[in-house]
This record gives structure tokens, sequence and C-alpha cells, in this order.
């Protein structure tokens, strides 16, 4: 039997890879990795550093591993990260397989699909020294690894500081900041920590949710090949502005047949519907009202429910995710949303960035955000179609615009120029800002004649879209309105810029 031993320079190599192996995808950090176990200096222009990742790891393993058969004596610490560094490579050897996987499960919906590639996997991991055990438990994690990067990063796109950062809390927020203590304290635990979504309407808040609860971890069924549910039925959502107050709690718990007028049968609510594997998101929490919210309190606490008109306790098994567009702050200091339930929802509070920051700090994400909206509507990619429309946007509403309505709001301006060729914008918010801006300039003594002239200008054309038919309304000719609409824009992006 032969010591097996590294030398310092392997030991940091593997040392780098089990790092790795638990970094935020992410973060900058998992950048920086990557880089380093690549042997390169700077990503710029080397293409994509994890194919050399992978090649240089698999590689290492596969000189290493006819010594360890033989081997003995091998330290705890060097144990551990060999069984890291080979988990790293066989999930990776199997990534394209558990993406076909999630994308023919979205097509087939709530019925679980066979996971072909499960036993070449499982051998795999058992060959490499794993239990049966164990690599039925770290196939079940690959899986949930996988589905947590493929909806965060396919969901959640665009490049800007804040969108980078949502991505980063939304990886953490699954998994935790330290995938160790998941994967030791966790990983069937996470039932107990409530996440907040928080954000203007339009923002994205139901598509960051959507990818929280449908990346929890899912037991592997050996016997019949498969996950035991979908993950495509793990997560359920409701909105909870939609119903009247008398149909909220129906719509959470349920109802026996009879329970009430018009109740002609039983019911099921969603805290009945979600599996033990599951999340439910519960969309406009802060429009309930109080004695909602109490009995919402007694369920996160106690995790039981009954129906509405039954004395039949039922128990909950799932996570919950809620979101607001409404300032919490300020409907907490009105009370209007209680104190104990914000403290029992907030085990991590996530804000999704408006659309006017994300362009803000990366004038390139709207024409990323464009482009998979129209790709999305017309099922194609068409620069030329991509084009137009952003030359279009670009007059009107104009690229200093604010996008009120944030994600949504685009979609339907895309929708719009596809229609009508135009898109005004949300004429009612443009107007209230600049009338708001007018009388406070005014009453402040800061305005000229000419800056009145100007915000007159820019008032009409938000409105009804012309140069001519500025200069026809206002009297003055179409150079001067065009000079005049092309200033605003300059003044209100110097604005922007001092402020930011």
């Amino acid at each position: 039997m032969k010591t097996l031993s590294f030398e310092a320079e392997q030991r940091e190599f593997l040392t780098l890879v089990t790092r790795a192996a638990f970094a935020n995808p992410f973060s900058e950090e998992r950048t920086q990795l990557d880089l380093k176990i690549a042997g390169l200096s700077d990503k710029n222009g080397t293409g994509n550093p994890l194919d050399t990742v992978l090649a240089r790891v698999h590689n290492f393993l596969e000189k290493i591993r006819p010594e360890k058969k033989g081997s003995r004596g091998i330290s705890s610490e060097d144990q551990r990260i060999i069984r890291y560094a080979h988990l790293f490579d066989i999930f990776h050897s199997f990534a394209d397989k558990f993406d076909e996987l999630i994308q023919t499960q979205i097509k087939a919906g709530e019925v679980s699909c066979p996971a072909a590639f499960a036993k070449d996997t499982l051998d795999t991991l058992c060959n490499r020294g794993f239990t049966q055990m164990d690599a039925m438990w770290y196939f079940a994690m690959f899986y949930q690894l996988r589905r947590a990067f493929y909806f965060i990063n396919t969901l959640l796109i665009g490049q800007s500081p804040s969108m980078k950062q949502l991505r980063m809390s939304l990886w953490n927020n699954v998994f935790t900041h330290d995938m160790q203590m998941y994967e030791k304290y966790l990983w069937n635990r996470m039932e107990d920590f409530s996440t907040f979504l928080l954000g203007e309407t339009g923002t994205g808040k139901g598509t960051a949710a959507t990818a929280i609860g449908r990346s929890g971890f899912i037991p592997f069924d050996d016997k019949k090949n498969c996950f035991s549910e979908s993950f495509m039925r793990s997560f359920t959502a409701i909105n909870l502005s939609q119903f009247p107050e008398s149909l909220i709690e129906s719509e959470l718990f349920g109802h026996r047949k009879g329970a009430f007028t018009g109740a002609v049968e039983a019911h099921e609510g969603i805290f009945s519907r979600c599996s033990p594997h599951g999340a439910i998101f519960l969309d406009e929490i802060g429009d309930v009202s109080i004695p909602v919210q109490i009995k919402l309190l007694h369920v996160l606490q106690d995790r039981m429910f009954s129906p509405v008109g039954s004395h039949e306790k039922k128990r909950f098994h799932g996570r919950v995710i809620a979101a607001s567009n409404k300032p919490i702050d300020e409907l907490r200091r009105k009370e209007l949303f209680r104190n104990d339930f914000f403290y029992r929802l907030c085990s991590d509070i996530i804000i999704v960035p408006p659309l006017r920051q994300r362009i803000s700090e990366d004038s390139s994400e709207l024409d990323e955000l464009l482009s998979i909206t129209i790709q999305k509507i017309t099922r194609q990619s068409d620069p030329e179609l991509t084009a137009m429309i952003r030359k279009t946007m670009d007059t009107n509403p104009g690229r200093n615009y604010t996008w009120p309505g944030n994600v949504r709001e685009l979609e339907q301006c895309v929708r719009r120029i596809l229609l009508t060729h135009n898109y005004a914008g949300d004429i009612k918010t443009i107007s209230h800002d600049l009338q708001t801006n007018i009388t406070s300039r005014i009453e402040n003594g800061s305005y000229t004649a000419e800056d009145l002239l100007i915000d007159y200008a820019k008032l009409l054309y938000d409105r009804f879209g012309t140069y001519e038919e500025v200069a026809r309304r206002s009297g003055l000719d179409r150079r001067t309105v065009k000079k005049y609409i092309l200033q605003h824009g300059e003044d209100n992006y110097r604005l922007r810029s001092r402020n930011t």
C-alpha cells in the first residue's frame, strides 16, 4: 500500500477547486477562482474559462485515481478536497443532461419525468468512492444546483450591477451564503426561512419568486427512476389583490362544503396544495387586511391551519415567498402591516431593482431586454426588427424615459410599437412628474422663461408625439421645438448624472 501525498502546488489546486464548488456561481469570487484554476490572468479574450477549468480538473483526477486505490494515510483534509473535486467534476460532466431534463420537465408539467441518465451518474459516483446512499443524495443535489442556476440565469437577465447582485441574492436565498453549512444542516430545513421580495410594480418579483420556488431540494426515487415530484408542481403562486376580502381566507386555507353561501363543494386552498418540497408565492401581501395577516402569522409560526368552516387541523409543508410593491415601512408606520408579521416574513429581504436603475447603471441592459422581449413575442430573433423598435423608442418616449411600469411596461411598449409604430409612454406619470417639477421651480424662484418654454414643449411632445403638433400648439417654429426637446433630455441626463 502506497501513501498518497500531494505536493503543495497540487494541494493548492484541489483547494481552489473545492472553493469553486461551494462559491456562488454569480459572484466575482467564482469568476476569479475559475481564472486561477484555469491558469489565466484575465477572462477578457480567453473565451469561457470554465471549459479550461473542467478539462484541468478532470485530467488531474484521472492521474491520481489509480494511485488512490492502493494508497493509505491520506489526511482528512486531503480526503475532503479530493471528494469535492470529484463532485465538481461529475456534476459538470452531467450538466447538459440535467439541463435537458429541466427543459423536458417544463414541457411535461406536473408529472415527474424519468431521468434516463440517472444510472450512469449514480454508477460514476459509486465508482469514485461514494456509497449508494450518498450517490443518490448528491444526484438530487446536482439536480437542485442545476435548476437554481438554470432559472436564475435564464429568467433574470442583465449585466447591470443591480441585476448581478439580484442573481447572487437569489442563489444565496436557495443555498444560503455558505453551501457547506447548507449541505450539513439546512438542505431539508429551508421551509423555516421565509422570503420577502420588495420592488415596484412590473420589476419582475414574480419571476424572482419562480426562480426560488422551482429550485428546492427534491429527492430522487431510484425505484421509479425519477424525482419524487415535478418542480413544476412544487411552486404555486397567488395574487392576493385580485380576491375580495371575503374570499381570501378560502383561497389561502380552503373551505369545506357548505361553509358559506355559495360553497357548494369543498375547496382546497393554496396551503393544502403546497407539497413538502414546494413553495408558495403570496404576491401583493401588502394589500391584505390585519385579520388575514394574523391568520397567516399563525400558520407561519405553528405550521398548522384549518379550512374555513372546519375544525380539522392540517399541516403546512413548504416555504413561503411573499412580495409587495407598496412601501412596507410606510405601511408599518401607519399600522396597516403588523410588525410581528413582517418579522416572521423577513428571514431574507430581496430588492428587485427598477428598470430605470438598471439602465442608468448599464445602458446595454435595455438592448438586451428589448431583444429578449421581441424574441418572446415573435418566437424568433430579428436584429432588423429590434433596431426598428429601438429607433422608435429613442424618439418617443425618448432615451431619458424613466419606465414607471418597469419591465412589464417595456413588454407592452414593444407590442404597441409593433401595432402602431408609436409609444408615447405613461403620459399620466410623465405629465405629473413634469408639472410637479415646474411648480416646484416656480415656487423656488429658479425658473427662467426659457426653462418654462423647454418644459412646456416637452409636456406637449409627450402628449402628442410630434414636433409639428408641438409647434402648432405652442406657436413656436419646428426647429425651436426640436432644440427644446433635445435640450430637455440633455438637462435631465446631466441632472441624473449628478444625483448618481
